[in-house]
């Protein structure tokens, strides 16, 4: 797969100052122009200033330049335009707006860390010590940006620019509601939905193991319990545990840990999901919020008006 990672996302919001602290407390490192790191992904997330939130650009790394020739052909036969510009491939998705920015780039190697010891029965991996989550006492921070999902007004004509487009494979589908597409070894990097009209529902950030995903959500819920949004559980679709919260602007972020990771093709085999009753396999059901964001109607107005 040429395409590698996905290395980063910028979110627009109409208040980037109000809205930046919040990452700074998610376990990202800010940077003055805007940009925020993971611990190993480096700079992964910019917040720039919208009308309204909204996911405005995605970057995806490629191996090397001759990806870039190929990525453009693809998109020519899909009709969409694009422009080399500074090493880089720039196309606009047509249905959404989203901004992808294809880069030649290292893959991403992170900083190993050693499996969590965890008991079961005739399987003592931690013996004459408390669990590991309960003796840390740092920060939880986020090893890298695993994905982003997207609402789209209209979902086989965004579908085709990433997959069709871009390369990214599809990993599992909700047939017409939209589907999960890849273009790393994480199950993930980007959920398609279908959707009234264009909006960003989150983005997913991963931490070490479940504990830092309890850790980190508990953390950023002490004084603040209206960022919680849904968790904790475990998905179905991509197996990962997660817990959803809320930024000042509206989106969603997810901590998450132990995500499918998919490494040869020939030995995963895409399902068609129902959206309704896949979601999740164990966990509280989804919160209203979640399904449908409180800001949607306003959203809709506002990208009518635009």
């Amino acid at each position: 797969m040429p395409a590698h990672r996905l290395s980063s996302v910028t979110i627009g919001v109409p208040d980037p100052a109000a809205t930046a602290p919040y990452y700074t407390q998610l376990g990202l490192t800010p940077h003055p122009d805007g940009w925020f790191s993971t611990r190993d992904g480096g700079r992964q997330l910019r917040i720039v200033p919208a009308p309204t939130r909204r996911l405005v650009e995605m970057r995806i790394g490629v191996d090397d330049p001759d990806d870039l020739g190929a990525a453009a052909a693809r998109l020519a036969r899909l009709g969409v335009p694009s422009a080399r510009v500074a090493g880089t491939l720039i196309a606009t998705e047509p249905a959404t707006g989203v901004r992808a920015v294809l880069q030649a780039e290292p893959r991403f190697a992170p900083q190993a860390t050693g499996p969590t010891p965890y008991n079961g029965p005739g399987r003592d991996a931690r013996t004459d010590n408390r669990a590991p989550g309960l003796l840390r006492t740092g920060p939880v921070r986020p090893s890298k940006l695993g994905h982003a999902v997207l609402g789209t007004p209209n979902a086989p004509v965004t579908t085709a620019f990433f997959h069709d487009g871009l390369g990214f494979k599809v990993s599992d589908s909700l047939g017409d509601a939209g589907g999960f597409l890849r273009c790393s070894t994480d199950h993930h990097n980007i959920l398609i939905l279908a959707a009234p009209f264009t909006f960003l529902h989150h983005t997913s950030w991963q931490v070490d193991d479940v504990d830092d995903v309890g850790r980190g959500a508990m953390t950023m819920l002490e004084g603040h319990p209206e960022r919680h949004i849904w968790g904790f559980g475990r998905h179905f679709i991509g197996s990962n545990f997660f817990w959803y919260l809320k930024d000042p602007a509206g989106n969603f972020t997810e901590y998450y840990s132990d995500m499918d990771c998919i490494i040869d093709d020939q030995l995963w085999e895409p399902e068609v999901f129902d959206v309704n009753e896949s979601f999740f396999s164990w966990g509280q059901p989804p919160s209203p919020s979640w399904l449908a964001p409180e800001d949607l109607a306003g959203l809709m107005i506002g990208t009518h008006s635009a």
